[in-house]
């Protein structure tokens, strides 16, 4: 039988008082001074503060979420409040201000970490595994999740995470309901991500490179999807790109309530997953949808978490009735994956006669046909973007999300040329690097500014003139060969090369 709501709750404060007491006392036990008896209360004064502090995360307490509070906690701890009524407590203010709490790693965490950094044990591991499961269930009392809670939520994974990342804590492998490997297991590290097939397919046939790559990782076992915690490590570490990052985290939180609600038979929310991505080139936005592909694998949205990536070339046939069918084979080929449409505004270009609209009716088809296998990503200019979305009435309800790609700033775009030489075993120097912020400087930041494209564009143009540069030295040093000098800069910044890849992220 289905749990309630309040049930499904019930049951994650116990798990987690059940699995954290033992684990305290283990620690109070070690404490001169301190009573291992104390350990079961304090556990549960812990998630006392957690459930509260994720009440309050939206600014608001509703009847649902305290008459919850009330039947958890009343039997457990010995106060007049818990044996009083919703009313009393919004009236009493008592629920203001307690998503402070989310703020800072609790005591009680800090400690387990710290026993967890000295002894190499699990306990913070727990403490993070039970806490966002309760946290969550607290947000999935409301019928609609908001914004603001589930960010807050997020961002408290991030505190903890850090937490952990601090003090030498390997982060947990888990986290999150997720889906059961795709193909089984396999002897490749879980951090392999799956094959990335790319469709670029055009008049002249190119593409078929890409079909094979997608035939091929579906011939071949999948390895086990990725921890989310790893994946949204990775999202950390991408440069720049904090109000993307925020959406992402977002995306994934909806999912971890939503497959919460669905593991114990609760009514789920139904929402669109599709996504616009907005932006200038190389701003990041196949980095970052290749790891959405990733995230929606580890949380079960599809079995393969692969990235397809085409375009009107892809799409579009030059006669009547071939357009569709190419539209299909598009889709196929991301079937249980994402697919990236680029440029996806080009397809309402022409005339009415274009087949660019009869596409753009077989993806708004596709996209409901194979809501639960094919997760879609419209990626453009935002301007475009918005008449893609009105080119037909079906599309603004299947794409409500959208996602804008900021241009990186000066400081962003110097870091990404540090993060291409380091990875080329280069080294600028401090005189290279200002070399490098006077050009790109000096570009407009106009529409179809390159930015991480530019930024690769340039590190190419220095590594050959340090390559003509050092040719005649005889023989080199090794510095001669690692060190970029100012020299070596272009005297501008050079124009972008047509396909070169998306370094922003």
């Amino acid at each position: 039988m289905p749990m309630t709501d309040a049930l499904a709750l019930e049951v994650a404060v116990q798990r987690f008082v059940d699995d954290l007491t033992p684990a305290l006392a283990g620690v109070l036990d070690d404490l001169p001074g301190r009573d291992p008896s104390t350990a079961r209360a304090d556990v549960i004064s812990e998630a006392f503060e957690l459930v509260c502090a994720a009440i309050d995360a939206d600014g608001l307490a509703t009847d649902p979420e305290l008459w919850a509070l009330l039947k958890i906690f009343g039997p457990l701890m010995d106060t007049a409040l818990l044996r009083s009524t919703p009313t009393a407590i919004r009236d009493a203010r008592l629920m203001k201000g307690r998503a402070r709490w989310f703020e800072a790693p609790s005591a009680l965490f800090e400690i387990l970490a710290g026993v967890d950094a000295r002894q190499g044990s699990d306990r913070a591991t727990a403490y993070y595994d039970d806490a966002l499961r309760i946290a969550y269930l607290v947000v999935g009392l409301d019928s609609h999740p908001s914004r603001g809670e589930l960010l807050t939520i997020e961002r408290w994974r991030g505190v903890l995470l850090r937490h952990l990342d601090g003090v030498g804590v390997d982060r947990p492998a888990s986290g999150a309901p997720a889906a059961p490997p795709a193909g089984g297991g396999t002897d490749r590290p879980a951090g392999d991500a799956p094959d990335v097939a790319t469709d670029r397919a055009d008049a002249d046939g190119r593409g078929e490179g890409a079909t094979r790559a997608a035939d091929a990782t579906e011939d071949r076992e999948l390895p086990p999807p990725r921890p989310l915690e790893e994946l949204l490590a990775e999202l950390d570490e991408l440069i720049g790109l904090e109000e993307v990052k925020e959406e992402v985290r977002l995306v994934a939180a909806l999912l971890e309530v939503q497959n919460l609600r669905q593991e114990r038979g609760l009514p789920g929310l139904e929402t669109s997953r599709h996504l616009i991505f907005t932006g200038n080139p190389g701003t990041g936005k196949t980095t970052v949808a290749r790891l959405l592909a990733q995230i929606y694998r580890t949380l079960g949205v599809v079995e393969r978490g692969h990235l397809v990536e085409t375009d009107r070339a892809g799409l579009v046939a030059g006669y009547v009735g071939q357009t569709s069918t190419k539209v299909t084979e598009v889709f196929d080929r991301a079937d249980q994956g994402v697919l990236v449409i680029d440029e996806a505004y080009a397809l309402v270009r022409g005339s009415e006669s274009d087949f660019g609209r009869e596409a753009i009716d077989a993806i708004v088809k596709l996209v409901e046909d194979r809501r639960d296998r094919v997760v879609v990503i419209a990626a453009g200019y935002p301007d475009e973007m918005q008449a893609f979305v009105e080119a037909n009435p079906g599309l603004r309800s299947r794409f409500p999300r959208t996602i804008d790609f900021p241009d990186y700033t000066t400081d962003d775009l110097v870091a990404i040329f540090r993060a291409i030489c380091e990875k080329g075993h280069y080294v600028p120097s401090d005189e290279a690097l200002e070399a490098v912020r006077a050009r790109l400087d000096a570009v407009p930041r106009s529409k179809g500014f390159g930015n991480g494209r530019l930024v690769r564009n340039l590190f190419e143009a220095a590594v050959a003139r340090q390559a003509r540069r050092i040719v005649d030295l005889d023989p080199p040093t090794d510095d001669d060969l690692l060190m970029l000098l100012p020299e070596d800069l272009p005297d501008e910044a050079p124009d972008e090369a047509p396909g070169a890849g998306d370094d922003g992220g």
